[in-house]
């Protein structure tokens, strides 16, 4: 079952990222072309060091240098490089989804595959993406020193990895907690905790502010949203897509189940 499961949720995060790249492509690479243009006539200040890619789940999107493309130019970066590299990220994400659903389910109450699926996925959103983003949120080419790159990509995935630490903390507490003060406020009391553990590690990490006086705001504003989109439509989409899934792997199991 676990590997049918496997299955299901590289088959979601494949379908998720389908559905992510198209809204890349319309709404994501205009704000890159955008900040492309904004290097190449002498704005913006710094680049780093390879093309950009909104939304790979990185926090740290990389510049274009103008001078040298290198040996993949930014037309195969903007149609088969963004595609290739969101289908390598759903695959490998539905499959680490699904091996999550298959320890989380039947360990939420008597939520069933499909209310499971979302709720995981909206949990995963917030702690994996959400949190460091609003923290280290992504930027566009001509945005970041690329001597700086290395300490601001370990500072996001240091984040990443504290913000889900937390998740799980809190999901452990709320269960703890569930018995003496009932599922409701136990939830609402393990939220409030993992808000709190969250603040506190805002405060404690450092601050990056590379953002160029003279790049233009509502197109750095535009990219982030974009970015922030596209996350929110992979997450969304292998939620939805691999609760169906996996509701119609485990039918079987339930109907004999039943009959027992």
């Amino acid at each position: 079952m676990v590997r049918n499961l496997l299955v299901r949720g590289m088959l979601a995060g494949l379908a998720a990222a389908a559905l992510a790249l198209v809204f890349a492509w319309v709404f994501g690479e205009p704000q890159v072309a955008g900040a492309i243009a904004v290097e190449e006539s002498g704005g913006g200040g710094h680049a780093a060091p390879a093309p950009a890619v909104p939304g790979t789940g990185s926090g740290e999107t990389t510049g274009h240098d103008h001078d040298d493309e290198g040996p993949v130019s930014r037309d195969v970066q903007s149609t088969v490089g963004l595609a290739t590299g969101l289908g390598v990220f759903g695959v490998a994400v539905g499959g680490l989804f699904a091996l999550a659903f298959a320890f989380a389910h039947g360990r939420l109450g008597a939520l069933g595959a499909r209310a499971t699926a979302a709720l995981l996925a909206l949990g995963a959103f917030v702690a994996v993406e959400l949190v460091p983003f609003l923290k280290y949120p992504a930027n566009p080419p001509a945005v970041g020193d690329p001597a700086t790159i290395s300490r601001r990509t370990v500072l996001h995935l240091a984040t990443l990895v504290i913000s889900a630490l937390l998740a799980v903390a809190a999901v452990h507490l709320g269960r703890l907690l569930a018995a003496r003060h009932g599922a409701w406020n136990a939830t609402l009391l393990a939220v409030a905790a993992y808000l709190a553990a969250v603040i506190v590690t805002y405060l404690l990490m450092p601050a990056v502010d590379e953002v160029p006086s003279d790049f233009p705001a509502t197109l750095l504003w535009r990219f982030r949203l974009a970015s922030l989109g596209i996350q929110a439509i992979m997450w969304s989409g292998i939620g939805l897509t691999f609760g169906v899934l996996a509701e119609r792997a485990l039918a079987p199991r339930r109907a004999l189940a039943t009959a027992a």
